[in-house]
C-alpha cells in the first residue's frame, strides 16, 4: 500500500532520524537520490546543461548539492538563486567545488531556454499559497522551456498537505519525493503538477507512525479483499445486493447500477423501482419487484439514488433498513441528514463534485480545488463513509483515520452512466461483506482499472466499463 504523510508528521520523523545520523547525512542521501532519478531522466550526463531554481532552506540545499553530483558527472550546471543571502551555504560550496556557478535571477530565462533539465528546489514541503512573482516568472519561462523540469519534493507552489493550488505553482515532469509521498502530490489538483512520482528511500519509514494520512491501495492490497465463493457458497451466502435505482426519464441508470452489481461478485441482485422491464430485458437474472424496497426481500446490502428523479419515498425506506446502504444520485439530494446520521448499520455516500458542495453549501470549485478537506467534512457531516467522485477520487470514513485515495482511472471515465456502473460494483462489495471504506475503495479501484481496459486511449460507454470490470477483477487476482 502506497503511504502519505502530512508535513507536520514528516518534519518530526526528520527530527528523529537526524538525531540518530552524522549531521547532513539525510540531506545527502536526499540529494544522491535526486541525483540519480535526473541522470536517469537526461539519460547521458556529460554535456548537458542544467539549471537549478534555488530558493532558501533545505529544499534548495537538496538542489545545490544534487548539482554538485551532476556537475561531477560533466553536466554544465548553473544555479538561479532567488535569495541569494539565505542560500544554503554549505551546498552552494559543494556546487561550486564541482565546477558549478551561481546566478541571480536578471537574465535567467536565457539559461533556462537553454536548458536540457531543470531541477525546482524553490520552496520546500511547507510552502502555502502560490509563487511569489519572481519565482512566478520563472516558472513561467520552465513550463515554455523545452527542458524537462525536475521538482524537488514536490512542485514549488503546491500545499503539500491538502493537494490544493493557490496560485501560481511549477508544473513538473518529474518529482522525485523524499521518505514518504506527501498528499498533495495524490490528490488533484495538485498531482497535475507533479508529473510522474518517485519515491527515494532515505530510511524515514522506520520513524514513521503507523497510520498515514492517505493510502492508495496497490493490486496486492485489494486481491485480499475481493470476495471469493468456497465449496459452500450459495447466492444468497455471497450475498445479496438490492438496487432501488431508476424512473420512468431515467430508466437507463437503473440498467447500468444492476450491471456494475452483477460484476461485483455478490451472488444474486433484487430489482425495485420503475424501470423493471428495462432491467430484465437486459439482465433476465435480475430478481424484480414492484412492491418498494421494504417489501422485496431480503438483502445484505442497498444502493439507491440512481436516476430516482423526485421520489424519495425509496430512499426513507432504504434508510429505515438494518443493512449497508449505498446512497448516489438524486439519492444524495432526496436523503435526509438526521436519517443518514441515526443510522447504525455502514453508509456510503457516493457524490462528484457537483453534489458535494450542493451537500455542503459550497461552491462547486471550492470542492474541486480543496478535494481532501472536503470528503473528510462531508463524511463527519453525515455520520457516513464517503466516496468522492473525481479526477481524484477520495473515500474517507466516517470514523476519521487515514483517507484512501484511488491510484486508477482514466479522463474517459467522464461519460454518463459511469457513476452508476460504481454504485452497483460498489454496492455488490458492501452485500458481499466489505466495509464501507473498503466497499468503496475497491469498487473505485476496479472501476478506474476497467475503464483504463475498456478506453484503451479511446472513448467508451458506461456499459463498456462494465463489460471490462471480470478483465480488471482478473487482473488483480492474477498478478
Amino acid at each position: 500500500m502506497r503511504t502519505a504523510y502530512n508535513v507536520e508528521t514528516v518534519r518530526t520523523a526528520e527530527r528523529e532520524l537526524m538525531g540518530r545520523l552524522p549531521e547532513g547525512a539525510l540531506m545527502q542521501r536526499a540529494a544522491a537520490g535526486l541525483a540519480a532519478a535526473c541522470a536517469d531522466l537526461l539519460g547521458r550526463v556529460y554535456g548537458r546543461r542544467v539549471v537549478l531554481l534555488v530558493g532558501s532552506g533545505d529544499n534548495g540545499g537538496d538542489a545545490l548539492y544534487a548539482g554538485a553530483r551532476l556537475a561531477r558527472r560533466g553536466a554544465g550546471v548553473a544555479a538561479v538563486l532567488l535569495a541569494p543571502e539565505r542560500a544554503h551555504s554549505a551546498g552552494l560550496a559543494a556546487l561550486r567545488r564541482a565546477g558549478g556557478r551561481a546566478v541571480g535571477t536578471e537574465g535567467a530565462e536565457r539559461l533556462i531556454e537553454q536548458a536540457d533539465l531543470l531541477l525546482d528546489g524553490i520552496v520546500g514541503i511547507g510552502g502555502k499559497g502560490g509563487l511569489r512573482p519572481d519565482a512566478a516568472r520563472l516558472a513561467q519561462v520552465a513550463e515554455r522551456s523545452r527542458a524537462a523540469v525536475v521538482a524537488v519534493d514536490l512542485p514549488s507552489g503546491v500545499d503539500a498537505d491538502t493537494g490544493e493550488v493557490r496560485g501560481a505553482a511549477v508544473r513538473a515532469d518529474l518529482t522525485v519525493t523524499f521518505g514518504t509521498h506527501k498528499p498533495g502530490l495524490l490528490i488533484d489538483p495538485a498531482r497535475e503538477y507533479a508529473g510522474s512520482v518517485r519515491l527515494v528511500d532515505i530510511g524515514l519509514r522506520a520513524v514513521l507512525p503507523a497510520e498515514a494520512e492517505l493510502e492508495a491501495l496497490q493490486h496486492a492490497d485489494v486481491r485480499r479483499l475481493l470476495p471469493v465463493p468456497g465449496g459452500e457458497s450459495d447466492k444468497y451466502r455471497r450475498g445479496v445486493v438490492g438496487i432501488a435505482a431508476g424512473s420512468a426519464r431515467y430508466p437507463g441508470a437503473a440498467v447500468l447500477a444492476v450491471y456494475g452489481a452483477l460484476r461485483g461478485g455478490a451472488g444474486a441482485v433484487r430489482y425495485v423501482g420503475p424501470a423493471a422491464d428495462a432491467v430484465i430485458a437486459r439482465f433476465p437474472e435480475t430478481l424484480v419487484s414492484d412492491r418498494g424496497p421494504k417489501q422485496a426481500g431480503r438483502v445484505q446490502a442497498w444502493v439507491v439514488g440512481p436516476g430516482a428523479g423526485d421520489d424519495a419515498s425509496p430512499v426513507a425506506e432504504v434508510l429505515a433498513s438494518d443493512v449497508p446502504v449505498l446512497i448516489d444520485a438524486d439519492g444524495l439530494r432526496l436523503a435526509d441528514r438526521d436519517a443518514v446520521r441515526a443510522r447504525t448499520a455502514p453508509t456510503l455516500m457516493t457524490p462528484h463534485a457537483g453534489e458535494a458542495a450542493a451537500l455542503l453549501g459550497a461552491p462547486r470549485e471550492e470542492v474541486e480545488g480543496a478535494r481532501l478537506a472536503s470528503a473528510r467534512e462531508l463524511a463527519g457531516r453525515y455520520g457516513a463513509t464517503v466516496l468522492l467522485k473525481g479526477s481524484t477520487t477520495l473515500v474517507a470514513d466516517a470514523g476519521g483515520g487515514a483517507v484512501r485515495v484511488n491510484p486508477t482511472g482514466t479522463a474517459w471515465l467522464a461519460t454518463a452512466g459511469s457513476g452508476d456502473v460504481l454504485s452497483g460494483l460498489a454496492g455488490s462489495l458492501l452485500a458481499s461483506g466489505l466495509s464501507a471504506l473498503d466497499a468503496g475503495s475497491t469498487a473505485a479501484y476496479l472501476h478506474g482499472l476497467a475503464g483504463r481496459f475498456a478506453a484503451d486511449g479511446a472513448p467508451v460507454g458506461a456499459h463498456d466499463v462494465a463489460e471490462a470490470v471480470p478483465a480488471a477483477w482478473r487482473d488483480v487476482r492474477d498478478a
